[in-house]
């Protein structure tokens, strides 16, 4: 059996209940090195083989999966994050399909997520914001141009790029092409949860120059949009008390 594990954003405390109890389990687990919080491994087993991921190709992955399952052996490919985002599994998953090989999927806490906690911020505050962009700016790995950053910023919702920290010149162009102005709150989140966390406040229009004053150019978060104040949103109907719920009917 092969485990998919997110590994949550950083922290170590952040991986979930599931995803501990399968590192414990695990005879063989592949790690994305370049990410994951190594101090993870100490959950594992002393007989179990590691793998990091980073140094491998796919073809080298698949083949210490298929390796493992001809064993009769239990692998645990532990991803960052949540490994629906960027995590590159869909192939692996397609490989294991054909192979007739059986997995599953453990979630886990994204570092959008882990950026928000960062910045104490709620993304979708009523009257400001009410959705969140999750994207990337198109490098080595191409963007589809319907979903270019400059598309999504028309909509001036909540902004969240992964993976776009060494293109902050061309992400400022495309984010004020786009729609938004340049005096637009933004975040850079670099390795949230981790010990080393840094969050650093700016505008669209200063992003780059936040970035290189702080000395940030990879492993870090872009969080662009009015929620990044936190302020000027409207007080949530939810817990109005002259709101009624299916649970608390309204009050005077």
């Amino acid at each position: 059996m092969i485990h998919f594990v997110g590994a949550g954003c950083g922290a170590a405390d952040l991986i979930t209940v599931r995803g501990q109890r399968l590192l414990r389990e695990a005879d063989v687990i592949i790690y994305a090195g370049s990410l994951v919080n190594p101090a993870l491994l100490e959950e594992k087993k002393p007989d179990c083989a590691v793998y990091n991921s980073a140094e491998m190709t796919l073809e080298e992955v698949l083949a210490v999966m298929r390796g493992a399952e001809a064993e009769g052996r239990t692998t645990v490919r532990l991803h960052t994050g949540d490994p629906c985002l960027f995590g590159a599994i869909r192939e692996q998953m397609d490989a294991l399909d054909r192979d007739g090989i059986a997995y599953d999927y453990c979630p886990g806490v994204s570092s959008f997520c882990g950026a928000a906690a960062a910045l104490k911020m709620e993304y979708t505050l009523p009257g400001v914001s009410q959705s969140v962009v999750i994207t990337r700016m198109a490098g080595r790995t191409p963007v589809p141009e319907r979903e270019s950053v400059r598309a999504f910023a028309a909509h001036r919702a909540t902004m969240v790029l992964f993976l776009s920290t060494g293109l902050l010149e061309k992400t400022r162009e495309e984010l004020l092409a786009g729609g938004y102005s340049s005096d637009t709150p933004a975040a850079i989140v670099y390795k949230a949860t981790w010990p080393d966390e840094k969050t650093l406040y700016c505008t669209v229009g200063t992003l780059p120059q936040c970035a290189e004053e702080n000395g940030v150019r990879k492993t870090a978060l872009i969080i662009v949009g009015d929620a990044v104040a936190q302020s000027g949103y409207a007080r949530s109907e939810l817990y109005n008390p002259a709101f009624a719920t299916e649970f608390r009917p309204a009050k005077e």
